[in-house]
């Protein structure tokens, strides 16, 4: 298990049961673990983008008398001085989402480094058959692209990328042909029809894998392995380099743990070759 500074303020956050915008204050306190013991709560809140009270209100509800404590906690199971970079105001708009994505990558290594998550995820998707996929709005295209890949080492893979009251039936028919797993990609914002579509899949026996911007996102207590891979918010639209990274971890463990994957890969290289399918 990682012993970043983020790790152990996630570790701190684990089996509470928080509301949603004590959840978005957890979120935005892991995304910047290093400064937060040094903020006062009214700038915890405005980083937050929550009101003061809000942020006393979270830090009673992880059993601290206030959060004057809360922050003297922070500051034993974080570093002890600021972390020191290049100051952000150096670059543009542009470097800076490249940097926070850079960010994000070193802080999904880091929870790499304990991979029992990642590899029991690649056994329950690998005894899946079929294989639901799901991922709605911004999620669709990580959905898609696990699916296009997963299809290769896996017998059957069904992509779900599409609401609509059809959802239901395909979850059903999934099942009924001996789905055991779904894995879904979660992003912000996150759609209502995803949370009750992971709250009917695991009512009906699915056991839900997820990769999710954050442990905290709406969609965890209805995911049985939630898997988080931090978002960029630097620009207009959020930019999910981490998500789409962990997918193809995913895809990894998934193959390892299944005994003909390499062979379905061969097969599938002979056949592209003999169609003239790439360009070399």
């Amino acid at each position: 298990m990682s012993d970043s500074p983020a790790a152990r303020l996630q570790a701190l956050f684990e089996g509470h049961r928080l509301t949603p915008t004590q959840r978005r204050i957890a979120h935005c306190m892991v995304r910047g673990a290093a400064e937060v013991p040094f903020l006062s709560s009214v700038e915890l809140a405005d980083l937050a983008g929550v009101s003061q009270p809000s942020v006393t209100r979270f830090a009673v509800a992880l059993g601290f008398d206030g959060y004057p404590a809360l922050r003297r906690h922070l500051r034993e199971v974080a570093p002890a001085e600021r972390a020191t970079s290049v100051r952000e105001d150096s670059y543009n708009e542009y470097q800076q989402a490249v940097l926070g994505e850079i960010e994000n990558l070193r802080r999904l290594a880091e929870m790499l480094a304990d991979p029992a998550p990642v590899e029991e995820a690649g056994r329950l998707l690998a005894a899946s058959t079929p294989l639901p996929v799901l991922g709605l709005r911004a999620a669709s295209s990580q959905a898609r692209g696990f699916a296009y890949f997963a299809a290769k080492v896996h017998p059957d893979v069904r992509l779900l990328d599409e609401g609509g009251s059809m959802m239901e039936d395909r979850i059903d028919a999934a099942l009924y042909e001996g789905a055991t797993a779904l894995l879904c990609f979660a992003l912000p914002r996150h759609p209502r029809e995803v949370v009750d579509t992971l709250e009917r899949a695991r009512k009906a026996g699915l056991t839900v894998v997820t990769v999710a911007d954050s442990a905290f996102a709406p969609v965890a207590r209805h995911s049985d392995l939630l898997i988080p891979a931090p978002v960029g918010t630097g620009l207009a639209f959020d930019t999910a380099c981490a998500p789409m990274l962990l997918g193809r971890v995913l895809l990894e463990a998934m193959a390892d743990a299944l005994p003909d994957a390499q062979a379905r890969l061969e097969a599938f290289d002979t056949r592209a070759a003999s169609r003239g399918l790439f360009v070399e």
